[in-house]
């Protein structure tokens, strides 16, 4: 029989055809990623890859596509549904109140990266399993934490050297707001029923405001006209969002407010935004948020405001791939032991034990007969270094130590050999 991975799934691999799905490319995103974390002071939080259905049915909301149609839902053992998680926020929500984490501190800020699981039709950049980084600020409810978070997200992509994006954003307000422009909404949807897209039909009663984000050209031409929101926002919304965007001035951050933006999460309120690639096609979210001020307190918790972001991994690689930004040369052994014949394989190994007991990272060419094709082997493993250990060398007790990207060469006693390498390796 032969196995294959499921549709929507792929590997990420040492090397690999396609280059968004090699190791080492996922390992720098993860450094820039942990680096970033650090700058901006926020710690991170492991949760459950699954939960009890309930938690996301609730923390996402029951009538969003993610609850309506692309959770993985299973019955355990003892016959309760359980759900892979299609997003971190609920799961940190539930993490944060089951652990009482508000009595630690008043400001809390949070992140995560892992894999998210979506029954949805696999297209570039969405895949069943992907991987995604998020955060989560809680406590705090100012347009300037808002403002710090917008900010992060696009250090992020900068110091990725993404360099065609654009910060859509727009404020979907508080109840208040919502309520008085869903009215005006389905007002102005009424008449054109019959036309929207099957889709937006079936949210008609149940979330009209996601109408707005349908990217279906019928919508699209009927939504030209439609009331904005930005009209209907209480006071203490609109200077919220009048304070934002001032501050995001002050700061020269980019921006354009469109009125239509609400994200496809039933938990948002006031600041929604997101970040779009102008490069790519009609999958062009390179990643997005919004404040959740009501939340936590709907699950159960205390009554904290909220504000995040997430962003998909592997869409942010592929984009990056397309710019042909910069990524670091893959990083190899600092030495590469080329050792010809039994007697020098063995000095090889011991030789090597050593050296890896003083964390240098070494690699053994256990077959080797032909220096050269070793050398050859060598450079396509991005050594720093190679050690030759031949039959001339072995008789001698003198090692040939080449430096493969100065191409310099020196002869080492054996009795030198160990001090020489450590004192190389220190030096870096």
């Amino acid at each position: 029989m032969k196995y294959q991975i499921p549709k929507g799934l792929f590997d990420i691999l040492p090397y690999s055809k396609e280059s968004f799905k090699e190791t080492f490319r996922w390992q720098y995103l993860e450094s820039v990623i942990k680096k970033l974390m650090g700058d901006y002071n926020f710690e991170e939080i492991r949760v459950p890859i699954f939960e009890k259905t309930d938690l996301f049915l609730r923390g996402v909301g029951e009538i969003t596509d993610i609850a309506s149609k692309e959770l993985y839902t299973f019955l355990d053992k003892a016959k309760r549904s359980m759900s892979l998680r299609p997003e971190g926020t609920a799961s940190v929500m539930r993490a944060f109140i089951e652990n009482n984490l508000s009595q630690e501190k008043k400001l809390h800020k949070l992140y995560y990266t892992g894999p998210m699981f979506r029954y949805d039709r696999p297209q570039k950049g969405r895949y069943r399993q992907h991987h995604q980084l998020g955060i989560e600020v809680i406590g705090e409810k100012s347009f300037e934490i808002d403002a710090e978070v917008i900010d992060m997200l696009i250090t992020l992509f900068k110091r990725l050297e993404i360099k065609h994006f654009k910060l859509l954003i727009n404020s979907i307000g508080d109840f208040e707001t919502r309520t008085n422009y869903k009215k005006a909404l389905l007002d102005f949807l009424k008449p054109n029923f019959e036309n929207l897209s099957e889709e937006s039909q079936a949210r008609f009663d149940k979330n009209p405001m996601r109408i707005l984000d349908s990217k279906d050209e019928r919508d699209k031409k009927i939504l030209k006209e439609v009331p904005s929101i930005l009209d209907f926002l209480s006071s203490s919304a609109k200077k919220h969002f009048e304070n934002l965007l001032n501050l995001l001035d002050k700061l020269d951050i980019k921006y354009e407010v469109d009125s239509k933006l609400v994200r496809g999460l039933d938990y948002y309120d006031d600041t929604v935004f997101e970040i779009i690639s102008e490069k790519t096609g009609a999958q062009n979210s390179l990643g997005g948020g919004g404040r959740y001020n009501s939340l936590l307190k709907s699950l159960g918790g205390p009554d904290l405001p909220g504000i995040g972001f997430a962003c998909g991994l592997e869409r942010i690689l592929q984009t990056m791939i397309e710019e042909d930004v910069y990524f670091p040369k893959k990083k190899g052994p600092f030495i590469y032991i080329i050792p010809i014949g039994e007697d020098a394989k063995e000095y090889a190994i011991i030789l090597a034990k050593d050296l890896r007991h003083h964390k240098i990272s070494v690699d053994i060419d256990l077959n080797a007969k032909k220096i050269q094709k070793s050398l050859s082997l060598a450079d396509k493993l991005n050594a720093k270094n190679a050690l030759i250990l031949a039959d001339n060398e072995m008789n001698q007790k003198v090692a040939s130590f080449k430096n493969l990207e100065k191409r310099e060469q020196n002869e080492i006693k054996f009795e030198d050999l160990k001090n020489f390498i450590k004192n190389k390796f220190y030096k870096l």
